[in-house]
């Protein structure tokens, strides 16, 4: 790192996971499933990237709206000299907003799973906020793993955007809440939660009218294809998203439409008639659900931030003074 703008590289990433045992692992269950990850080779990256492009996919744009919107409030709850960690920090496109809001940050420290794509997307940030020390922490969320120690720091600030915390089972989202409001030290979150809301528009988000979730969903078929030299007919497969209202999630997957056998990595599996591979969920809140839920894990809700269709939520928790019940 002698040349690197980085004020710190700090690598708690686990193994990366074999897509060979995952793929057969999930196919062998009596109900299959494979995690959303697998998806992301390059082309799965390259669909994915489009998604917040799609007109039905309001969650993004919304909460960018919503950031810019409210930034100087948010900056003002934070407060100066705010230590800002960024959980699945990506580009760091929304962080930029916070970034430059906040009163003389003390540093940035942007937080993901996948140490190259976080270590490339650190030294643009740190080149572009030269004035804030960037320590880029390589890490699972709800693993084992401590953030970096920064002089002249107030307070800590969690950003968990995108509505990334639907994606955990309700257990794993209890458990990354109170795990952060340890790590955050009495800290603030801001998260963004999406809304429970008509079913119709929940759906139409995760089966766009250019078909480009399917495709991202579906990639994970054809990547099995290329690359565990499986024999899957696409045609015999479809898409699946939808809205359990019992569980308040989507349920995303890849349904089989008539009963047949597959190989994968040499090896045969059998698919019923109907029979859905699961990739992935989401779930949905009302404003307070999701203040009980944080509440449980130890959190105060000081403020929620809602657009005007009431379709998605940024939320400000307070983890300094509140004990939880």
């Amino acid at each position: 790192m002698s040349d690197s703008r980085l004020a710190g590289f700090h690598d708690f990433s686990p193994p990366s996971e074999n897509f060979r045992t995952a793929v057969v692992d999930g196919f062998s269950r009596p109900r299959k499933a494979v995690a959303s990850k697998f998806i992301y080779d390059e082309e799965g990256s390259y669909l994915f990237e489009a998604i917040p492009t799609l007109d039905e996919y309001y969650q993004t744009r919304t909460e960018i709206s919503l950031l810019k919107a409210h930034a100087s409030e948010i900056a003002e709850l934070a407060g100066p000299n705010c230590y800002l960690v960024d959980y699945g920090s990506g580009s760091g496109e929304k962080s930029r907003i916070i970034l430059d809001a906040l009163e003389t940050p003390s540093a940035y420290v942007p937080l993901d799973i996948s140490a190259d794509h976080l270590l490339a997307a650190a030294e643009v940030i740190a080149a572009d906020y030269p004035h804030i020390p960037v320590h880029a922490v390589a890490a699972d969320f709800l693993g084992d793993f401590q953030l970096p120690d920064v002089p002249n720091t107030d307070h800590r600030l969690g950003f968990f955007p995108g509505a990334t915390i639907g994606n955990f089972t309700l257990g794993e989202a209890s458990r990354y809440l109170a795990q952060s409001r340890a790590m955050l030290a009495g800290g603030g979150l801001l998260i963004g939660v999406d809304l429970k809301k008509d079913v119709a528009i929940l759906e139409a988000a995760y089966n766009d009218s250019r078909g480009v979730s399917s495709a991202f969903n579906l990639n994970l078929l054809s990547r099995i294809n290329r690359e565990l030299g499986g024999d899957i007919q696409m045609s015999k497969f479809r898409h699946s998203a939808v809205y359990d209202a019992d569980q308040g999630r989507v349920d995303i997957g890849i349904q089989s439409l008539a009963g047949q056998t597959v190989t994968i990595a040499g090896q045969p599996f059998e698919l019923a008639e109907g029979e859905i591979i699961h990739t992935q969920h989401a779930y949905k809140f009302t404003v307070d659900e999701f203040s009980a839920l944080a509440f449980q894990a130890g959190f105060s809700t000081k403020h929620v931030w809602t657009d005007a269709r009431y379709l998605y939520a940024l939320f400000f928790l307070d983890g300094s003074d509140k004990i939880s019940s």
